[in-house]
């Protein structure tokens, strides 16, 4: 049996973006809203500690293993039919620009505010500051990430579905 490249590429960045992007509806859908009822502190304990513990290399490699697993299967797909090729290309980009840069630009400096940040020692009122600094920008750049990684999900099988 031969191994075809194209299709382990494409296997792997579809599960990948699919992973990607219920980790990123069930975060949306579920964690933000639930420690959204905690008090200031809580909260923000709450985000430190599941920032701090995210970072390991089975959510790395989820994570990031898209950006360059989608751009490869756009171009090992270049000279397929339209139908194809234009949804694995328009995934590849969202994916990056939504799920990558938007996770550089915008939420990893957010949490590395807070995460540099020894809660213990502000008051009631910084506590109250850096939250109203962190968490409204914070949910909307994921509401963006969520929907770009959806979108690149049913995107890529559109294109599985039309592979000629």
């Amino acid at each position: 049996m031969e191994i075809n490249f194209k299709i382990i590429v494409l296997m792997l960045g579809t599960l990948c973006t699919g992973l990607t992007a219920g980790l990123c509806f069930t975060w949306s859908n579920a964690i933000t809203p639930g420690i959204g009822r905690l008090n200031d502190l809580e909260f923000l304990q709450s985000f430190q500690a599941m920032n701090r513990s995210i970072i390991n290399r089975s959510f790395l490699v989820v994570f990031f293993g898209p950006v360059v697993l989608l751009g490869t299967n756009a171009f090992l797909h270049r000279n397929a039919h339209p139908t194809t090729f234009l949804p694995f290309l328009i995934a590849a980009i969202l994916f990056f620009v939504g799920i990558g840069l938007i996770t550089i630009f915008k939420n990893v400096p957010l949490n590395e505010l807070l995460d540099k940040t020894v809660l213990e020692n502000l008051s009631t009122l910084e506590l109250k500051e850096l939250r109203t600094k962190f968490e409204q920008p914070w949910n909307h750049w994921h509401l963006q990430r969520t929907i770009a990684s959806f979108m690149s999900f049913a995107l890529l099988l559109i294109g599985v579905i039309y592979n000629k």
